[in-house]
Order: structure tokens, then C-alpha cells, then sequence
């Protein structure tokens, strides 16, 4: 024997290296002819085509082809038979192929991960599973902190997390200059599996609960799906930098177009820093703004958005009462989404018997999208009824860090670093800001805990909170500790003290 040739790939296409090197072999000893041995013919081609088109290269590079199991001759019966066990090959890879995909489509509607493991994850075989997706670290919890941190708002777009990604250095990169493409980022976000649920649509297999635990709960991850079809509510900018903290945050107010800015030099040589519009149709293009009195400007309105000391402990005794209710409530609650799960499950019903009945095309594929959001919502309810709906830590622990924010903001502006700063835009405002050049700001849109503050009346009067005003303003609370939380380590200490400075004047 001179040389043996091998393959990994399927016998189903002829281009394969192990095919390529021997007829090469052959091409370069067509004086010095060779015999081929196959030691089955299911091993040589597993498709009728490729088995004859090979054997025919083979024969023209000078190739003589053998096999023990069969001899292979011109007559019409050894062709008869060559063929017949040809396409009993491809028969038995197509069978074995079916064979595969059904198991693979059973395990799947059994819950069970089939695929490559995503990031994050690994196989792992455990008694009673098999194979078992489970958390692969440093990427699990890298994974996790990116999908908690852009469901909570902590990252606004999905280029912070790419950004957050790209700066964790175990987290496999994509691209040779260290970087994550876009569509990868999306993928990771879109993808129901990091919730502990797979749904496979080309298999017909809709969303449901898996054997593996996920890295988030469905709620998470359905907060996330709102905001990719919602959008990013405060843009962030890579080019914001620490001498221009507010580019790309701060309008124009003729146009409404993002300010950028720009160190300027003058005759004596020496710079300065100057805001300014670059939009050629508005009226303010190039007229520069002094970055001192604009970011002054900015500064004097932040100082305003923190409330009296009197208003903000009123406030404070009052979130706590409501936070206490909401303690109370968690029996009814539970009754609650056992109801509106009860109501998914008629409603389900309802729309499975009009796909049943209906004869149009169009109609059922929109009954077939409701059903799969109801399945999706009663899902969550599940998960919701599952876990409990009270509040697991006390209002303190919820809501310290937020509430030292929303007293004074101005403490973590001061900040030198400039991701503070970003967190200030990121917490305190609901948009951005529109900068008129010979007026000052307009009226900023603020975020709910400070529009909380600015429709109340500073008495004892202050407005009882109800309904979806008070989880909005929740909601909002538990953002900001989220995203507080997870710098808390770099935050300056006077925020996260019990007592934050308090500002004097009125508030807004």
C-alpha cells in the first residue's frame, strides 16, 4: 500500500479534500498507473450521481478502481448490481439523515438544546438529560450582565453593549481587530435560549420551556424585545469624550439636530472649546457657544432637578408606604395572573378553533402570529405565577442607591469620570436636551421620578400615587438602581450614602 486517502466530509458531494488529494495523486503517476481500493462502497459515494462521476475521474487520472465486496465490470448485470448498491447507499444517508433530524426535533419539543452551544453555555452530560446546556464561565455571566443591563436600560443601545463586549477580554471576538460585529450583538439579544426557553420556527416548534436554566428570566428577556422593536430612549455616542461630556446629548434648538464641538485656536495661539451646530440648512451653522456657558447653563438646570430636603423625605416615608403595599399585595396579585392566565388559555382556544374553520390563507397566518404572542404572554404569566410577585428585598436595599441619585444628581456629575456623567443623561432625563443659543435650555423632559417631583406641590399635599403611576415610578427606581448597582464600586461615596446632600432652594 503507497498511500492512504481519507475524508470527514459526506459522501454526498465529490469536492472533498481527501477526494481532491488522490486524484491529484493520480494525475501526477498517470505513467505509473494505480489501483483504488475502497473497502465498502457506502464509504466511496452517498448519492447515485456523485458514486458514478467519481468512479469516472478516478478511471481518467488513471486510476483502476477495486473493492472486496464487489468487482466492477462493463456488463449490464455488474452495472445492474453496481447501481442497485449505489442507491442502496444513498437510501441509507438519506434514512440516516431523516433518522437524525427526527431525533433532534424530539429532543427539542422535549425542551432539550440540540445545536451548538451558544456563548455562554457548554454540553455537559448529566444522568437522566444526556447532554445538558450549562453556564460556561467568565462568558455566562459576561452574557448575562449585558442582557440585564440593556433590558434595565443601564446600556441604551445595542452599541454600549457591543462596547461592553468588546471590553471584556475573555469574551470571544469576532473580528481580527478586536472588535464584535453588529448582527452578532443582535443575535444575543434576540435569542429566547439565554432565557431558559428555545423555539425553533423552521421546525414548527414554538416557544417553550427548556431543560437548561437560563441566565435571565422571560421577563427580561421579553423587556428586551420591547426595547428592540421601541428603540434606544437616550442615544449614546463613542465620540462623547471627557472635554465635551455633552456632544451628541444637547440639540440645537432651531434645527433639533445633535450639537458636536471642537477645541478652537485663536490668533494668539491659544484654544478654546466651543459647542456648535453643524446642520448647513439651519440658521445657527458654525455660530459657536462657548462650552463654559453652555455646560453652565446645564449645570445650574441639574442643581434644580433635586427636590427640598422637606419635599424629598415626605417622598421618601411615601415610596416606603407604597413599597410596603405592595408587599401586602402579592396574594392578590398571584390571583391576578392566574386569571389572566386562565383568560390566554380561552382566548387560545378560541383562536385554534378559527384556524381549524378558516378556509383563508391570510386569515390563519394572522391567527397563527396572535397565537404565538398569546403563547408568548401566557408563558411569562406562567413564569410570573412560578416565581411570586412580591418584592424579594426591602424598600432599602431596592431603592438606596436610586434614592441618593434623585436627591442630589449634581453629586454624580462632579464626577472626573466621564461614565458618570453618562449615567447622569442615562438617569435623569426621559430625551434629550434643546439648547437655544440665545436663550438657554427649554423645558427638559425628565425622567419619572423627577417629573414626580416637579408635578407635586412641595406641601404636605403631595399626590397619592395609583395605579399605573405608581409602577411606572417603580419601575423607573429599580432601572436606576440597576445601573447605579453596577458602577456602585466607582460611584462617589456621598451618593451612596444614606443621606445625600440635599439641595435648599425650591425644587422645579
Amino acid at each position: 500500500m503507497e498511500q492512504v486517502f481519507t475524508d470527514d466530509l459526506t459522501g454526498q458531494r465529490i469536492d472533498r479534500p481527501g477526494v481532491n488529494a488522490l486524484l491529484t495523486f493520480l494525475r501526477n503517476n498517470r505513467n505509473d498507473p494505480h489501483v483504488v481500493i475502497i473497502d465498502e462502497l457506502s464509504r466511496f459515494a452517498r448519492k447515485v450521481p456523485v458514486h458514478f462521476e467519481l468512479r469516472e475521474e478516478i478511471r481518467q487520472a488513471g486510476g483502476i478502481l477495486e473493492c472486496p465486496s464487489m468487482e466492477f465490470k462493463d456488463d449490464a448485470d455488474s452495472e445492474f448490481n453496481e447501481y442497485i448498491q449505489a442507491s442502496a447507499a444513498q437510501y441509507q444517508a438519506r434514512k440516516n439523515a431523516e433518522q437524525t433530524l427526527n431525533r433532534m426535533k424530539a429532543r427539542c419539543f422535549n425542551g432539550y438544546w440540540v445545536f451548538q452551544p451558544p456563548i455562554g453555555y457548554r454540553y455537559e452530560k448529566q444522568s437522566g438529560h444526556g447532554k445538558l446546556l450549562v453556564r460556561d464561565e467568565p462568558n455566562a455571566s459576561i452574557i448575562q450582565e449585558a442582557l440585564e443591563g440593556y433590558a434595565s436600560g443601564r446600556f441604551d443601545t445595542q452599541a454600549e453593549v457591543k462596547r461592553f463586549l468588546e471590553s471584556q477580554p475573555e469574551f470571544p471576538k469576532d473580528l481580527p481587530n478586536g472588535q464584535i460585529r453588529n448582527q452578532r450583538v443582535k443575535h444575543i439579544l434576540v435569542r429566547s435560549v439565554y432565557a431558559g426557553y428555545l423555539e425553533v420556527p423552521n421546525w414548527d416548534i414554538p416557544l417553550r420551556e427548556a431543560r437548561h436554566v437560563g441566565l435571565i428570566s422571560l421577563e427580561t428577556h421579553q423587556k428586551i424585545q420591547d426595547r428592540l422593536t421601541g428603540g434606544a430612549r437616550v442615544p449614546a455616542r463613542k465620540d462623547i469624550n471627557a472635554d465635551f461630556p455633552l456632544r451628541g446629548f444637547v440639540l440645537c434648538g432651531d434645527c433639533h439636530k445633535p450639537l458636536t464641538a471642537c477645541w478652537s485656536k485663536s490668533k494668539t495661539g491659544k484654544r478654546h472649546p466651543y459647542y456648535l451646530c453643524y446642520n448647513r440648512e439651519c440658521e445657527s451653522h458654525r455660530k459657536s457657544i462657548p462650552r463654559d456657558r453652555l455646560e453652565t447653563d446645564f449645570e445650574k438646570l441639574l442643581r434644580k432637578l433635586g427636590p427640598t430636603e422637606s419635599v424629598f423625605k415626605m417622598a421618601r416615608a411615601m415610596f416606603k408606604q407604597a413599597w410596603n403595599i405592595r408587599l401586602g399585595q402579592a396574594e392578590e396579585r398571584q390571583k391576578a395572573i392566574g386569571r389572566d392566565i386562565v383568560k390566554a388559555d380561552r382566548q387560545i382556544e378560541q383562536l385554534v378553533d378559527r384556524i381549524v374553520d378558516s378556509e383563508s390563507a391570510t386569515a390563519v397566518k394572522a391567527y397563527e402570529q396572535r397565537l404565538a404572542k398569546l403563547e408568548k404572554e401566557k408563558l411569562v404569566l406562567s413564569e410570573k405565577l412560578k416565581k411570586g410577585t412580591g418584592p424579594k428585598r426591602t424598600f432599602e436595599e431596592m431603592f438606596e442607591l436610586a434614592m441618593g441619585f434623585l436627591s442630589n444628581p449634581w453629586n454624580l456629575w462632579t464626577s472626573e469620570r466621564l461614565a458618570d456623567k453618562r449615567t447622569v443623561l442615562k438617569l435623569a432625563f426621559s430625551d434629550r436636551l434643546a439648547y437655544q443659543r440665545n436663550e438657554g435650555f427649554r423645558t427638559p423632559q425628565v425622567s419619572v421620578p423627577f417629573e414626580f417631583f416637579r408635578n407635586s406641590t412641595g406641601k404636605c399635599e403631595m399626590a397619592r400615587m395609583e395605579g399605573e403611576a405608581s409602577n411606572a415610578l417603580f419601575e423607573e427606581l429599580e432601572r436606576w438602581n440597576h445601573v447605579l448597582s453596577a458602577e456602585e464600586n466607582r460611584l462617589p461615596d456621598d451618593l451612596k450614602q444614606p443621606h445625600a446632600p440635599i439641595r435648599k432652594g425650591p425644587s422645579l
